[in-house]
């Protein structure tokens, strides 16, 4: 089993890069290093000229694999969002009980990320650090709406859907899943940017998972509808 899901490949937009950082040991080692040094630098601060020095490598080699440090974000952003749709189906897929498979989606969705042996060459643990502090910045710009026709959000929004369908799995009634499902996935990020950088605001210490409060916040909903 483990073997066969070493093999799963996370799929990305393929609009975002001008070559498949996949493809090359250089592109993953753009994507590598670029994880982190967004995370230790910041997205503003980070740059193809600092990661070419980091991977020995010339600036315009990076280009040919992205066209700016935005398109990169966007990538990263994705591919992490691709990771946790991989998860949400290979948890819930034999899951019967919608109340367990919504629970289980929640966990999925909220949890504080652990590495995953599987993708070597990405550290999981310091992109979800990435994705708390800068997912915001790969869509709130001027070219959203352009760049959402192109597809670049897809794997984000099919995470979203997917939550959406298990909330209506478990009350068909209730009228906004989608609403629910994007506020959830949002608010995971939020909360676990509080704990971490506004404390005075958070019910939760640094070491601690929102997720039994998103678990309580759906279910009693759902409860109420």
């Amino acid at each position: 089993m483990k073997n066969l899901l070493s093999n799963i490949k996370i799929e990305t937009p393929k609009g975002i890069y001008i070559k498949n950082p996949e493809s090359s040991d250089l592109g993953k080692r753009i994507v590598e290093h670029s994880i982190i040094l967004i995370e230790k630098f910041g997205f503003e601060s980070f740059n193809f000229k600092k990661l070419g020095k980091e991977i020995g490598s010339n600036e315009s080699s990076i280009y040919r694999y992205f066209e700016s440090k935005h398109n990169l974000l966007i990538y990263l952003t994705s591919w992490y969002w691709g990771w946790i749709e991989y998860q949400l189906v290979i948890e819930t897929y034999s899951i019967n009980d919608s109340k367990e498979k919504l629970i289980t989606a929640l966990k999925v969705v909220t949890r504080t990320t652990v590495q995953d042996s599987n993708y070597g060459h990405i550290n999981e643990i310091l992109l979800n650090k990435i994705v708390i502090n800068e997912n915001s910045k790969s869509y709130l710009t001027i070219d959203v709406d352009t760049e959402n026709k192109e597809g670049y959000f897809m794997t984000y929004k099919r995470v979203v859907r997917r939550l959406s369908e298990m909330i209506s799995g478990h009350n068909p009634k209730y009228k906004y899943p989608l609403s629910l499902a994007s506020t959830i996935t949002e608010s995971s990020l939020h909360q676990h940017f509080t704990k971490q950088h506004f404390p005075s605001i958070s019910n939760f210490k640094s070491n601690d998972n929102p997720t039994d409060f998103f678990i309580e916040l759906a279910l009693k909903t759902l409860l109420n509808e």
